[in-house]
């Protein structure tokens, strides 16, 4: 099945099987992968899932330059890429890694994305994973073959390998431009059967022309001018729509609402109701017409309030049942915290967050008796389809999962169960079926960033040192994305149909738990909540732990810093060792112009008093990537709140591919994180998630939109590290230090409303 003319996803010229190996006959290539011409990209997308001889083509090994690269015999450079676009710019630095390293130019670059029919297997685009990690296969097969390259032309014009240049996909001897071959004319007609040389150095940082520079992103301009095709946009021939009708428990982890009874005569002919166990839908030909139908279908439910007053949140989370772990220690904290001359203690608690995608999920699928065709903006095709497969009943690799850019995700939102809510309406009508959620269904239903408490102590000397540091946090898992050992349970229309409760690994909740400060005695516990007893559905959300913990973290050393009457600056220099640390906390501090002082400048005496501050924060992100500093300026009054004036940061990522979709990452971090550290926060009730509409969960607007100053700190001798999520994690301390800076009002709640901002002035 393949998307229908007037799609943008069809080329009527190409053969009805278009196959890798069927296409790669025909063009002449070294098959780095497969062959892709410009006009043939958007079909490749809707190719028939098998050869016209009914056999699914073979697909290289992941060890094997073939699965990753193709240079056609047009001198074209298709990148196969496991890792997907997700609107931060990847797609355009993988291409300038790559062409860097084959010595092509961007302009010859095609590139192909998440695909499990075509593309390897790079497990999710996630956890700022993709640059340090995903462009390094790629990288390595794009430097074998150039070695390759190099030894067929050394052959051919008869010279020594170490006398041979190249550039814009040509080589030519050295001194020499006369006797040259390019690389198109190497290929020949047959497929390049060589393993990755896993040892083979790369080029020089001298040598770069495209890494390093701000080549503007490939994917903006059909962006801009309305020619970019998102998932939403994808039809295909004989489609249906359809809406899923959700029980009332909205969000919960564990979905225990009782489908009682269905009026099938509450909605207009024409119009189908499917059922299989709680998942109920409704299916027309038309989208308004199921949307209609699903207000109007009279459904009975059986619910009982099973969830914690929202008040009580954080006081349950810390008696729930849960598993204790020692994440970091080092000393002996407990005894030196209680021989300390002064003790601080201090709780941190952070809400439940949703995705906020301005456009709701949606998803295409294709499902017959022996086969599955789902177009998805998962941010992981292959986890996503092992999981499909076990809700369909379907042999794995009977599943094709194809992806489609979708309006943009920072974790796990509702790609993955409203592609899984299209897999199974389509199985149970025979049909291709459209689904887009609703806002409600957005807002309710899409698994929620965990909710989390920190507790701190730490001890100091009477010369103000830090003695003692002990953290412990409460948390469920940040993982219950599509994983294959968990099947059909970590899909909400697993969890309807077949009364499953998702699950997922400790992971995530312990992220930038520990700190790179050396303290003398040290301990960190984590104490993970099984999923199950999450009131929400908790999943991944940018940053996953890192944000919840840096905030505790990064507030704690100031109010050390504030009890030892000592500058918030020179208190995190006097324990920091790593000279990047060191560096990156200089570099904002300086250009923001930081003025050594103790905290705070004066007290909030009046509701009507407009008080500015500074605060500062500093994170390496997971303890081991990219390093983040930053200088929040704020205006704080207790009528009209608190206003983020400027925001300065400092990161390093090792060596810089595209400083400006560095820039473009940074500011995106700053202004997601000061949304969700002044706004943001999942209200619900007994029975499940109410704020389903943006009234109920405001985020950032233009007018709240700082001044951005950025420092770049560039080491191209250094491997590049992600840069996607790292300085969100210190944005909300930084803000909580520059309002303490200015009133002497310590937050420690998030998000910092006007109501809060209120309670802790009455309370001061």
């Amino acid at each position: 099945m393949r998307p229908e003319s007037g799609t943008g996803l069809v080329n009527s010229a190409l053969p009805e099987a278009l196959s890798r190996r069927h296409f790669l006959k025909g063009t002449g290539a070294m098959a780095i992968g497969f062959s892709l011409l410009p006009a043939l990209m958007p079909r490749l997308v809707a190719a028939d899932t098998e050869s016209a001889n009914g056999v699914r083509p073979a697909k290289a090994s992941s060890s094997d330059v073939d699965a990753w690269l193709l240079i056609t015999g047009r001198g074209e450079l298709v990148i196969y890429s496991g890792k997907v676009e997700l609107g931060t710019g990847v797609e355009t630095a993988l291409r300038q890694i790559v062409a860097e390293e084959l010595l092509m130019p961007m302009a010859a670059t095609r590139f192909i994305q998440g695909d499990t029919q075509l593309t390897p297997d790079q497990g999710y685009t996630a956890g700022s994973n993709t640059i340090n990690q995903g462009s390094v296969p790629m990288r390595r097969a794009a430097a074998t073959a150039r070695r390759l390259l190099f030894e067929r032309a050394a052959e051919q014009l008869q010279v020594q390998v170490d006398q041979l240049t190249g550039s814009d996909g040509n080589i030519h001897v050295a001194g020499d431009e006369a006797q040259a071959v390019s690389y198109a004319s190497l290929i020949g007609n047959g497929l390049l059967e060589a393993s990755i040389d896993q040892e083979l150095a790369f080029l020089d940082a001298d040598r770069y022309r495209l890494v390093g520079q701000s080549i503007p992103r490939v994917d903006i301009p059909s962006k801009v001018f309305g020619r970019f095709t998102y998932v939403h946009d994808l039809t295909v021939a004989g489609m249906l729509h359809a809406r899923v009708i959700r029980p009332p428990d909205t969000g919960a982890t564990r979905v225990t609402a009782e489908l009682k009874s269905v009026d099938r005569s509450s909605i207009p002919a024409g119009v189908k109701i499917v059922q299989r166990g709680n998942f109920l839908a409704v299916v027309a030909e038309k989208e308004w017409q199921a949307i209609s139908a699903a207000d109007a279908l009279k459904v009975e439910w059986h619910s009982q309030p099973r969830l914690p007053r929202m008040e009580q949140l954080y006081t349950e989370m810390r008696a729930m049942q849960s598993e204790e772990k020692t994440i970091a220690s080092s000393g002996d904290a407990n005894t030196a915290l209680g021989e300390a001359d002064e003790t601080i203690e201090a709780v941190y608690q952070w809400p439940y967050q949703m995705h906020d995608s301005i456009g709701p999920s949606c998803s295409v699928a294709n499902v017959t008796a022996d086969s599955a065709e789902v177009w998805s903006s998962t941010q992981g095709v292959y986890p996503l389809r092992s999981c499909l497969a076990d809700l369909l009943s379907m042999p794995e690799d009977a599943v094709r999962v194809i992806y489609v850019e979708g309006s943009g995700c920072y974790g796990h939102n509702g790609a993955d169960d409203v592609s899984a809510d299209a897999a199974l309406i389509s199985q149970i009508v025979g049909k291709p079926v459209r689904v887009q959620w609703s806002r409600a269904d957005e807002h309710g239903w899409n698994p929620k960033g965990p909710a989390m408490v920190m507790v701190l102590k730490g001890g100091l000397s009477s010369e103000g040192d830090i003695t003692s540091w002990t953290f412990d946090n409460w948390t469920p898992p940040h993982l219950t994305r599509p994983i294959a050992r968990m099947g059909a349970k970590n899909l909400l229309a697993g969890n309807l149909a077949s009364d499953l409760v998702p699950d997922g690994p400790a992971i995530g909740g312990d992220r930038n738990a520990g700190v790179t400060y050396r303290y003398p005695n040290y301990q960190v516990t984590t104490h993970w909540i099984p999923v199950e007893r999450s009131p929400l559905r908790p999943s991944a959300l940018r940053a996953l732990g890192g944000i919840q913990n840096s905030f505790a973290n990064e507030s704690f050393v100031d109010e050390l810093a504030h009890a030892a009457g000592a500058d918030p600056v020179a208190m995190r220099l006097n324990y920091l060792q790593d000279e990047r640390a060191i560096a990156v906390i200089k570099a904002a501090t300086e250009k923001a112009g930081w003025q050594a002082r103790k905290s705070p400048q004066r007290h909030l005496e009046h509701t009507d008093e407009m008080l500015s501050g500074r605060g500062m924060a500093y994170a390496q992100y997971k303890n081991g990537s990219a390093y983040v500093a930053i200088v929040a300026e704020v205006g704080v009054s207790v009528d009209t709140g608190i206003h983020v004036g400027k925001i300065t940061v400092a990161h390093d990522c090792g060596l810089i591919i595209n400083p400006d979709g560095l820039r473009n990452q940074i500011e995106g971090n700053v202004l997601q994180g000061i949304s969700r550290t002044l706004k943001e926060e999942v209200i619900f009730d007994q029975i499940g998630v109410t704020s389903l509409e943006w009234g109920a969960y405001p985020i950032l607007t233009f007018a709240d939109i700082p001044e951005v100053d950025i420092v770049l700190l560039d080491r191209p001798e250094l491997p590049p590290l992600g840069a996607g999520e790292p300085t969100i994690v210190a944005v909300p301390a930084a803000i909580a230090n520059a309002v303490f800076d200015a009133t002497g009002l310590r937050l420690r709640t998030v998000p910092f409303t006007r109501q809060r901002l209120k309670a802790a002035f009455s309370a001061a």
